[in-house]
């Protein structure tokens, strides 16, 4: 009997990462594991108009617009088929995790798997396409985790560091101030995240009671006593906090990855300290990535309302199926009543892609999530002087920001002048949508691994805008979900609008720029401007 016309997935292929060196062939006993992303059974109609936008429950959105029970069992008969085990079957998801000795997987997705090394990481790497037998091939969106390579990189930089309780080693001659309501002195011009939400009008009357917000990471870990120690020295409650392990991903402290977990755990903790926080911990592949956000999403357990994202690369360094399983990922978290906010990145208009071209970052890029950028906010009493962070003279680094080359321009951001990406002329989602502080010099008070420290970076940025979304939750009695197209809507004084500085090619100016999109957030204004929208999330 003739063997099955194989398809090639499109959007799989993969080149080398410039200038990786190739090791050799993967041993054939290599146990390899791969999500499996199926289509849905149909597409969900999100709608852009800010009235009308009505998200599904969890359980009624995995009936209508999960994988067909028809594709799964085809899915899995293939992977018995070339010897490979199924570890997860979730409709809800549309994905199957299968696993096999790396000669079975690379027989079943029609590749050669290699070792490879790039700037000191090894990983498993593939050139190429992968392919499928054509009777599976239209049921299939992507394959993921074959290919392990790194695809993000946390999004903060670190200022001073204070070696030893109440000895601040910033290397500098700078007064110190004492955050408000605290014990703890912290250099002069940078803050407590208590203080930028006093800054920022946060609403005071609610603490995120009754929210879960979901924190993606891609390595490091917490310590619990070093969250003790944080939130006591400013006299928080501490928010309740838990890991959950995705694709063997774990909460492991102990590498400069800690700097973001701790970081964004308590920004969103001190802003919203009675909402819960879940840690979702997974590998830096395109698998775990993808895994971490679809799990989150689709918790039916612990139903985080909010979503914060500190990683990212640059979005021409992901293959179109990663893309694609991403952005449908995303997608099933706006339908869902999830607000997802998403770092911009800290290397300005390039990316930290060493071209000489213009980049935006991925999953910022996503035209479901809430992008955030980055500013430098200089504060006397209540007057507050805020401009784009850019301090790439001082090799600090910069907001990131700009249009992109593959996303099109979503429709609630055709009012606000993005201009077409300068390069290529396409209509691109502009990137970001909105701004908080991020530049390391004014930035965030934060303790990680045994120290006091100020952190900044576009990773502050997500977490601050994740509480005041718990908050905002709170105050309405409702989840504002996908806010984007609402806040597009909203009057300007909702927002303090950056009109000085770049990050490179792009400059800031009135209304949206694709340096800090419409500004930074006024808290209150911000809550009565969304008060009575509709849209208001199911309970389940």
């Amino acid at each position: 009997m003739p063997e099955e016309q194989r398809l090639a997935i499109p959007g799989s292929e993969r080149i080398p990462i410039p200038g990786a060196r190739a090791i050799g062939p993967v041993r054939s006993d290599e146990i390899v594991r791969a999500t499996v992303v199926l289509r849905r059974r149909a597409e969900p109609a999100i709608s852009d108009d800010p009235d009308s936008y009505t998200p599904h429950t969890r359980d009624e959105y995995g009936v209508s617009h999960g994988a067909d029970p028809n594709d799964l069992d085809a899915i899995e008969q293939f992977a018995h088929e070339h010897g490979l085990t199924v570890s997860e079957r979730d409709a809800e998801r549309r994905s199957i995790v299968v696993a096999g000795t790396a000669e079975a997987i690379q027989q079943a997705f029609g590749t050669e798997l290699h070792q490879s090394e790039s700037n000191g990481v090894t990983y498993r790497s593939r050139t190429g396409s992968l392919s499928l037998p054509a009777s599976i091939h239209p049921a299939v969106m992507a394959v993921l985790g074959l290919d392990n390579r790194p695809v993000a990189k946390p999004h903060f930089r670190k200022g001073a560091e204070q070696a030893h309780e109440g000895d601040w080693s910033t290397g500098e001659a700078r007064g110190t101030v004492h955050a408000a309501q605290s014990g703890v002195t912290i250099p002069a011009g940078t803050f407590s995240p208590a203080q930028l939400a006093h800054l920022y009008n946060f609403p005071t009357s609610v603490t995120g009671t009754g929210q879960t917000i979901a924190i993606i990471e891609l390595g490091g870990g917490y310590r619990t006593k070093d969250l003790i120690t944080y939130f006591q020295s400013l006299n928080v409650p501490q928010p309740t906090v838990s890991a959950v392990s995705v694709d063997g991903g774990v909460n492991q402290p102990g590498s400069d990855a800690d700097g973001e977990v701790m970081l964004d755990i308590e920004v969103a903790g001190v802003v919203a300290p009675g909402a819960k926080i879940v840690v979702y911990f997974a590998p830096n592949t395109d698998q775990g990535f993808h895994d971490a956000i679809s799990k989150a999403a689709h918790d039916n357990i612990r139903k985080p309302s909010v979503i914060s994202i500190s990683w990212g690369g640059p979005e021409d360094s992901w293959t179109p199926q990663a893309l694609q399983a991403m952005n449908a990922a995303l997608q099933d978290a706006a339908a869902l009543g999830v607000t997802v906010t998403v770092a911009a990145g800290d290397d300005g208009s390039s990316d930290g892609v060493a071209d000489g071209k213009l980049h935006v970052d991925f999953p910022a890029s996503n035209p479901f999530v809430l992008a955030c950028g980055g500013t430098k906010v200089q504060a006397s009493g209540s007057q507050v002087l805020e401009v784009v962070w850019n301090e790439t003279a001082a090799r600090e680094g910069a907001t990131g920001g700009g249009v992109s080359k593959i996303i099109p321009m979503p429709a609630y951001q055709r009012n606000a002048h993005v201009p077409a990406q300068p390069e290529t002329h396409f209509a691109g989602r502009g990137v970001p949508d909105v701004s908080g502080d991020a530049d390391p010099t004014t930035g965030y008070f934060v303790r990680v691994d045994g120290k006091n420290m100020i952190i900044g970076g576009t990773s502050a940025v997500a977490p601050l805008w994740a509480g005041l979304a718990a908050l905002i939750n709170q105050q309405l009695g409702h989840a504002i979900g996908f806010v984007n197209p609402k806040l597009y809507a909203i009057p300007e004084p909702t927002f303090r609008d950056i009109k000085q500085g770049n990050n490179g090619a792009y400059s800031a100016g009135p209304n949206w720029d694709p340096c800090t999109g419409l500004g930074s957030p006024n808290g209150v204004a911000l809550v009565n401007a969304l008060r009575g929208a509709a849209g208001a999330t199911p309970t389940s």
